[in-house]
């Protein structure tokens, strides 16, 4: 302990460390924190997320609140709030709306949400999703979704705990953050529909949405190498979410990015097929990371097992790293383009 400092010395000290603290590299403030997302925990979480324990995920199921659960516990232990205006960390989706385009006996269910409020634009809102749900048990099978989208949901959870832990050394994003883990995506895209109706806050005031479904394994076109993801709909409404997109990439060095799917008129439709077409319809500019398809796609066989954690890591990092650019850029994403339908 420094004892007796005398008074000039005290202010040159004081000078010099904010001096310093305001001359602190940006570039490596970000490099740091998207270090923070590692294998360790994601598998960690995804084992137990995509655990016989959580039956499947079905909407609705004692499993798919079980995960619920698990997830609220770690943004509690993490020192994730829930947004303000809510009243807790759940958006309720009732049976009602989820049968209401074709019955199919769905519960009720719930849309789980955490957040991160900015510290200069504090009402401009970036969403971070991914779908929590799976499909469940099948002729005594239990469906476990380890990549689809278990994969995504555990990147999420350590994307929030990178945003928050940023947040608790003074580097918190300039513009909040949602982060939305929705449900019933297996069946219809219903849990992001029903939160584009109904905003906890006004969809004029977000931002970007950064959607991930499916990035944990690799496909029948990348036999040979699990470095790259999928990009889907940077371009379709801004310049700026595309060409951010390719620049944090090359500044992180982290992927090959494949726009093998960005073609609307691609046969697999993925763009229409995940959650952040709820929000590209609505204007919002929205991209989409995924790694493609797998003999083991919406069968029993989606086991952790079988997740490659490098590049699982990998693609985590890279959509936080999109998000923190979206949060932390001098101007919001500017919307340029109308062909998000």
């Amino acid at each position: 302990m420094i004892k007796n400092l005398s008074p000039l010395f005290a202010l040159t000290l004081f000078i010099s460390c904010s001096s310093a603290k305001k001359n602190v590299d940006y570039d490596k403030i970000e490099t740091i924190y998207v270090n923070q997302i590692n294998p360790e925990s994601l598998k960690t979480h995804l084992t137990i997320i995509a655990s016989d324990e959580m039956e499947g995920r079905q909407t609705g199921s004692e499993g798919q609140k079980k995960a619920g659960r698990y997830i609220i516990d770690f943004y509690k232990k993490q020192g994730v709030g829930f947004p303000k205006g809510a009243k807790d960390y759940y958006q309720s989706v009732p049976a009602a709306y989820l049968n209401a385009k074709r019955n199919e006996n769905l519960p009720d269910s719930e849309n789980i949400w955490a957040f991160i409020e900015g510290s200069e634009k504090p009402d401009e809102i970036v969403v971070i999703s991914a779908h929590y749900d799976h499909i469940g048990i099948e002729n005594g099978e239990v469906f476990n979704g380890a990549d689809d989208d278990g994969s995504g949901t555990v990147g999420i959870m350590e994307i929030a705990a990178a945003f928050q832990k940023a947040k608790n050394e003074g580097h918190g994003p300039k513009r909040s953050i949602l982060i939305l883990h929705v449900t019933g995506e297996e069946h219809g895209l219903h849990g992001s529909r029903y939160y584009s109706e109904n905003p906890l806050y006004p969809l004029k005031n977000t931002i970007a949405n950064v959607n991930i479904d499916m990035i944990g394994r690799r496909d029948e076109f990348h036999k040979d190498s699990n470095n790259y993801v999928y990009l889907i709909g940077s371009d379709y409404l801004s310049t700026d979410l595309y060409n951010l997109c390719e620049e944090v990439n090359k500044k992180h060095k982290l992927l090959t990015i494949d726009y093998k799917y960005n073609d609307k008129k691609d046969p697999n439709r993925y763009y229409y097929r995940s959650d952040h077409y709820n929000f590209a319809k609505n204007g919002i500019p929205s991209v989409f990371l995924f790694s493609g398809v797998h003999e083991d796609y919406h069968k029993a066989t989606d086991e952790v097992s079988k997740i490659e954690f490098d590049a699982l890591t990998k693609r985590t990092q890279y959509a936080f790293a999109i998000a923190w650019e979206i949060a932390n850029r001098e101007k919001r994403l500017l919307v340029d383009k109308d062909d998000a339908k």
